[in-house]
């Protein structure tokens, strides 16, 4: 009897030890579960070292789940542990050379602490086995931009866009560079405008500049020359794009002319511009222009690129006495290649201070505050490298005297070579 009921207790203690180990197997968390969790942590709670223990004991069931890896590498970017992030960037690498996500992120990690060469040797170790990768692709140009070595940064860029015209970044980047590889540039613009009614001789006007690049950002010297009214009359600028920090930088603009009527006499600007997550851009800033009186003019602009696409919507706002009268400007551009390959669509109503050829009517009859619209077609090719050639047409219906209207027709050429 004893040993019968010896034989129960221990099958009873054998089932409640079964019992017990299959609840811990039923908790115990998959791989993609502590992956899952790890993510939650360190991207809802900012929790990363939770999230770096589960990472480790996810790779301690699935030591060849490489994205497991790369993620662990990233968790010791984020958190500064810059020499465990490439030893976990680099175990993945050493199971499949070349794999797109630890290079990219590997690349990342060297070129964010300043050590741009080795960045490029991830890099182009991963392009190598991923010769597509946009991302891969994106930050080489980066990394080559940073090393200096522009040519390569932009054919980089340009094989890119290549293949997906719509990639923004690719675009814009290329601006960048050109921007920061040509020192120097020189141009020159003609202007033709023909009115219907309102003058009976055509206005011809005419401009030369040099533009520098400099440490601070781009600096500019224009003269204008402008035959108005059957009279001459020239106009000296000076144009500066300083650089503030990565996310702003300023347009500060000078001018000064000997004769009232043909440009204003002084002119001035200013607008801060902020580079905005989603590609997005915006500015604010005033014009100042000078005549016999002087006219205060503020501008909002706010812009946004969409795959071969950018859209810019800007107002100008000029208080009076009794009121504020305003123009309105859209702008699009559809980029056919790089960044200086594109062909652009301009309509608006009123009259803006940034335009030399008509900004001059601010001084007549108050023009301004009367009823106008326009309309404005561009096209703007980059050839041989540094050669740029623009070419501009527009139809202006203007009401020059009240319910007076007149047409404005304008045709412009103009070069740019970059050195």
């Amino acid at each position: 009897m004893l040993k019968i009921h010896f034989e129960k207790y221990i099958i009873a203690l054998v089932f409640m030890m079964g019992c017990y180990h299959s609840g811990m197997s039923q908790t115990e968390l998959t791989t993609d579960e502590l992956y899952t969790a790890a993510r939650v942590k360190a991207f809802d709670d900012d929790n990363y070292p939770e999230a770096i223990a589960l990472m480790k004991k996810a790779l301690a069931k699935s030591p060849d789940y490489l994205e497991l890896g790369v993620f662990l590498g990233r968790l010791y970017t984020f958190t500064d542990s810059i020499s465990k992030a490439r030893i976990s960037f680099e175990e993945v690498l050493m199971k499949e050379p070349g794999h797109e996500e630890a290079s990219f992120a590997y690349g990342n990690l060297e070129y964010w602490n300043s050590n741009s060469e080795q960045a490029l040797i991830v890099v182009n170790n991963g392009i190598a086995e991923h010769p597509k990768s946009k991302s891969l692709g994106i930050l080489k140009a980066k990394i080559l931009k940073d090393l200096e070595r522009y040519d390569e940064a932009r054919a980089t860029l340009d094989a890119l866009l290549k293949d997906d015209p719509k990639l923004t970044e690719a675009r814009s980047m290329i601006s960048s560079i050109n921007t920061a590889s040509a020192k120097n540039d020189v141009g020159a613009s003609y202007e033709f405008v023909y009115f219907d009614k309102r003058f009976d001789d055509p206005w011809h006007l005419a401009s030369i500049d040099y533009g520098r690049q400099t440490k601070f950002g781009s600096v500019a010297a224009r003269v204008n020359y402008a035959n108005r009214f059957k009279t001459d009359g020239a106009q000296f600028e000076i144009d500066a794009y300083p650089r503030i920090s990565n996310l702003f930088y300023a347009y500060v603009s000078g001018g000064i002319s000997s004769k009232d009527g043909i440009f204003p006499h002084y002119r001035a600007g200013f607008s801060l511009y902020a580079n905005l997550p989603k590609s997005f851009e915006a500015d604010a800033g005033f014009r100042f222009l000078s005549f016999d009186e002087s006219t205060w003019i503020y501008t909002l602009a706010i812009g946004k690129y969409y795959k071969n696409y950018w859209f810019n919507l800007r107002t100008y706002l000029t208080p009076s006495v009794s009121s504020v009268s305003h123009s309105y400007a859209l702008t699009v551009r559809y980029y056919l290649g790089g960044a200086d390959d594109f062909l652009s669509l301009k309509i608006g109503t009123g009259i803006s201070p940034d335009d030399n050829t008509n900004s001059v009517l601010f001084d007549r009859d108050n023009i301004y505050k009367l009823k106008s619209s326009n309309i404005a077609l561009g096209y703007r090719k980059l050839f041989w490298e540094t050669n740029v050639l623009l070419f501009s047409a527009s139809l202006e219906n203007q009401e020059y005297a009240r319910d007076t209207r007149g047409n404005q027709v304008s045709l412009s050429l103009g070069y740019i070579k970059r050195f």
